[in-house]
């Protein structure tokens, strides 16, 4: 089934465009060579990440860092896999830029063009032809004694745990302010509605329309029968407290940065002031996508 197109769907075309791929894998590489030659061809200033595989690209491509791309293109195309598109949108999303990515990888939740029709779709979204959804991302800081000592934002989910397996801590949460819950378990995962498909799903979670202004908090292997899920407002502060004798503890973010959490540290979790502007072709369908990727049953009818 596909969107609608109304007026709000059709845009200025996009002329300064940004390339981020996934760097170890050979179908990422072609398909970056063949987006790159289509973007070339039909004149566009092409901008390329400097940590990527840059090696392969022509030339008139210029190397420059992800806040560069952040700065100066109108579109970032992202060619690999859900980790990849984590990597990018944590930094992208601190700029006014367009994110869309192509499919390198396995799940593809948030990469959702297809490398076989990827040419087709992109040169509709480059002349403006395309649907916007803007993602909030949850930005987590780490204080001690008033004072933060870590910080670092998410697009999935942000995870306490310990170091050691099967290892339950001890913490206490509690939602702007007031007092939910203390409990002895492995941990706890703070998730987007975006997250809410990703390690949150694995534990348990409810999966959130990404159009939804909420946080689900889903405890790890709680010590007791009755701990559950709950979702609450976007707009909440989620603070976390740890027990003072518990070490040592971590939060990650997106699985991909680990900050150390001291003894007796509090976690304030909330969501990121800027959010990623993700966009997809005109026949973009959300629940096409989790038909395909949770292999839920087909219509009757």
């Amino acid at each position: 089934m596909a969107v609608n197109r109304t007026d709000s769907d059709i845009h200025p075309p996009f002329q300064v465009v940004g390339l981020l791929s996934k760097n170890e894998s050979t179908t990422a590489q072609e398909t970056l060579l063949q987006v790159a030659a289509l973007l070339i061809a039909e004149g566009y200033t092409v901008l390329a990440d400097e940590d990527g595989p840059v090696h392969i690209l022509p030339k008139e491509i210029e190397r420059c860092s992800i806040a560069d791309i952040g700065q100066r293109a109108e579109l970032a195309i992202v060619i690999g896999g859900d980790g990849k598109m984590l990597g990018a949108a944590r930094a992208l999303s601190l700029y006014d830029i367009a994110v869309i990515g192509v499919n390198r990888g396995n799940l593809g939740f948030l990469t959702d063009l297809s490398p076989d029709e990827a040419a087709a779709q992109l040169r509709e979204v480059l002349k403006g032809k395309y649907h916007t959804e803007h993602r909030f991302l949850l930005d987590a800081r780490v204080e001690l004694n008033g004072v933060v000592s870590q910080r670092n934002n998410a697009m999935n989910e942000v995870v306490l745990h310990s170091d050691q397996v099967a290892h339950m801590v001890e913490f206490e949460v509690q939602v702007d302010g007031q007092f939910v819950f203390s409990q002895r378990s492995d941990g706890l995962i703070v998730a987007t509605p975006t997250g809410s498909t990703a390690y949150s799903l694995s534990a348990g979670g409810p999966i959130l329309t990404p159009g939804l202004n909420a946080m689900t908090l889903v405890p790890m292997f709680p010590h007791t029968l009755s701990s559950r899920p709950i979702v609450v407002s976007g707009d909440s502060v989620v603070k976390i407290l740890v027990a003072p004798d518990d070490q040592p503890l971590h939060i990650s973010c997106d699985g991909h940065m680990k900050l150390p959490v001291s003894a007796g540290a509090e976690i304030i979790i909330q969501r990121q002031q800027k959010p990623l502007r993700l966009i997809h072709p005109l026949n973009y369908n959300y629940y096409h996508v989790l038909r395909n990727k949770l292999n839920w049953g087909s219509r009757l009818f």
